[in-house]
């Protein structure tokens, strides 16, 4: 894939995907169960499932799947847990999210915030991410401007 050349969405989301193990929904798993392990010592099928808006038979399945790659323990019937994999990815994945959303704060989504979100996380590259991260301490360390965006473009 040319890097200046124009591509449809979905090419550039299996661009993307090369050399990458986790999907989007696995990614998005991951970083729910992480989330709840920082209120909950542990966290079962069905609240994951409720939490995600999935079927439980469907949340089931990725378990297993992720079980397999290493990133949560698991047993039929059990609680759900992160093997330190799991921990590091959900840790990242959560400073992803909260960084995207940040991001679209500053400049002032309010709308349809958590969708825009989603959509962004899972297809930004890391140096974007990076740079995002520096906007916002940027903007945090200099609120005048910040004030400044948001009164001009309310």
């Amino acid at each position: 894939m040319e890097k200046d050349r124009f591509y449809t969405v979905r090419g550039y989301q299996i661009h993307s995907q090369e050399g990458k193990h986790l999907t989007s929904a696995m990614e998005d798993y991951i970083e729910m169960i992480y989330r709840e392990s920082l209120k909950n010592p542990y966290i079962r099928v069905n609240l994951l499932s409720e939490l995600l808006n999935v079927k439980a038979p469907s949340t089931t399945k990725m378990l297993q799947r992720l079980k397999e790659l290493g990133f949560v323990e698991y047993e039929k019937y059990g609680v759900i847990g992160l093997t330190e994999k799991g921990k590091e990815m959900g840790k990242f994945l959560l400073d992803r999210h909260s960084t995207v959303e940040e991001f679209l704060k500053n400049l002032g989504v309010k709308e349809g915030l958590l969708e825009q979100t989603e959509l962004i996380e899972h297809n930004i590259s890391i140096e974007t991410l990076e740079k995002m991260r520096k906007f916002n301490r940027f903007l945090e360390e200099n609120p005048e401007i910040k004030e400044k965006y948001q009164k001009n473009n309310p």
